[in-house]
């Protein structure tokens, strides 16, 4: 996956709580692109026409690699396919009160950064940009940089930030420890040889004789 270390652009607000997967990546989303059926039911009017009112539409967001989100981001089914819309329509970070747990854990997976920050703090921050200002998300000293020049912090897990500045899944970083993986494995096999199967003997039922 691209690793993630600065990005910097409009920030598009959606503090619309608990916007689930199946608003972000329609499950029947028709034959479009999934960049084209992302948030397609806030997206487009009943006649298929762009909702003027949705920010993504706008012309100042239409582009933004940064989106505001409410309370409960991601909620709803575990659809992985919610992060791949998100990065189809060129979003890097999402910054929310709250987010589900999968998809907070699936946006590390595929180099979105997720940020929670408090809704008076997200309140300000929407004003501020509220003009298509560009902000600044730095993952090296975990902070924002608002339109302002107000300067706010943030926390991530010290594991997922170091998987995110080097573009690293779990599957890669697991590929990085083989070595020890292995040493591991060859260690236990004489310590519990039972867990083997293929190593272990495996044994006939008795038969009874009559």
């Amino acid at each position: 996956m691209d690793a993630f270390t600065v990005v910097r652009g409009p920030v598009a607000p959606l503090l619309i709580p608990d916007i689930n997967t199946d608003v972000i990546s329609p499950a029947h989303g028709g034959q479009g692109s999934m960049r084209a059926n992302a948030f397609a039911p806030l997206r487009y009017l009943s006649d298929g026409t762009d909702n003027p009112e949705f920010p993504l539409n706008q012309e100042a967001f239409r582009d933004a690699p940064i989106l505001l989100g409410g309370h409960n981001f991601g909620c709803g089914s575990s659809r992985e396919s919610a992060v791949w819309s998100l990065i189809a329509l060129g979003i890097r970070c999402v910054i929310a009160e709250s987010f589900a747990d999968i998809f907070y854990g699936n946006c590390f997976q595929n180099g979105v950064l997720p940020i929670v920050l408090g809704p008076d703090e997200l309140a300000a921050l929407a004003r501020e940009s509220a003009a298509s200002d560009a902000i600044e998300v730095d993952l090296r000293t975990c902070a924002i940089t608002t339109p302002l020049g107000r300067t706010i912090g943030f926390e991530v897990n010290p594991t997922r930030r170091a998987q995110l500045l080097e573009g690293l899944d779990d599957l890669d970083v697991g590929v990085r420890r083989r070595t020890q993986i292995e040493a591991f494995q060859r260690a236990d096999r004489v310590r519990r040889p039972w867990v083997y199967l293929e190593s272990a003997a495996v044994e006939s039922p008795p038969t009874s004789s009559t």
